[in-house]
């Protein structure tokens, strides 16, 4: 989630330094051989380069779409964790009979580390890193023996849902209403780790990228001006294009732990702090605060 802050300028250089270099060199030498070889070399129209770049709009405005589209989805998915985290506490306190709160704080808790775990597991962290003071040692040695940690979490407390009932502290209708939370939960969970494993198609950064050189090389012909006032006239042109290009690279893999992120740490910590206030709890977190230009 990108705040309200100065984004530094070395973070947008270091996102298109490469590319620069190789536009650098390409309109360098396309100016150097343009000379050379100028008696060889036909005229060549602007219209040619504006078609170019008209084609880079079309492809960049349809790679940032169908980036936004997986960006917003992510965040849609993680808004349905919120609201499902806090009704899932909501039921487990109003749906149990009395003398249960402890069960139902155990409870409560496994689904605060849960969000926690599953942000860690989609950003390729150790899912049950900080996770002790939310989880018993017991839970944490069986979550450990499974693959999908996050998975587990809701298992365990699929399971004791099942003591619930089977102790007649909970009727079986409250057992469906609380299981049927537990499903939209996992379906978060699946949905998120398919926008993980989905790879967006390589082939549009690809060719987007010959678009851009190609581009460069015909302007650098057609405009035929001094060198000292074409290649930086060239360089600021591609830097827009890359720029895009990579703002929709990184909105399409919204969980790589990147500044344009889905925010899960943020959330989660959300979410702790309403499922405490909850069970009202006395120490409750602050918000997640951060000094970045982004939150995590």
């Amino acid at each position: 989630m990108l705040l309200n802050k100065r984004i530094p300028f070395s973070f947008i250089l270091n996102k298109v330094k490469y590319n620069l270099v190789y536009v650098f060199i390409v309109s360098m030498l396309v100016v150097f051989l343009s000379n050379r070889f100028e008696m060889y070399l036909p005229e060549m129209p602007l219209t040619i380069p504006a078609f170019i770049g008209t084609a880079i709009s079309i492809i960049l405005s349809f790679n940032l779409s169908q980036s936004y589209d997986r960006w917003w989805e992510a965040r849609k998915v993680w808004g349905a964790i919120v609201n499902d985290s806090r009704s899932f506490v909501i039921q487990l306190r109003t749906l149990t009979s009395k003398g249960n709160e402890a069960m139902v704080k155990k409870i409560a808790y496994r689904q605060i580390a849960w969000c926690y775990s599953l942000g860690q597991s989609l950003r390729g962290q150790n899912p049950i890193e900080n996770l002790d003071k939310f989880l018993s040692q017991e839970d944490i040695e069986e979550i450990k023996q499974h693959n999908n940690k996050p998975l587990a979490l809701l298992n365990l407390n699929g399971k004791d849902i099942r003591e619930l009932k089977e102790k007649n502290h909970l009727d079986i209708f409250s057992q469906i209403h609380l299981d049927n939370t537990l499903v939209r939960l996992c379906d978060s969970q699946g949905k998120s780790e398919r926008i993980k494993t989905t790879v967006f198609p390589v082939t549009y950064r690809m060719f987007l990228h010959a678009f851009i050189y190609l581009f460069v090389i015909t302007l650098a012909i057609s405009l035929r001006v001094d060198g000292l006032f074409e290649t930086p006239l060239l360089l600021a042109i591609s830097t827009v294009f890359f720029l895009l290009e990579k703002s929709a690279t990184h909105m399409q893999d919204p969980f790589e732990n990147r500044p344009t992120d889905t925010a899960m740490t943020a959330i989660a910590r959300t979410i702790e702090i309403n499922i405490k206030q909850l069970l009202k709890e006395q120490e409750i977190p602050q918000v997640y605060q951060t000094e970045k230009f982004y939150s995590l």
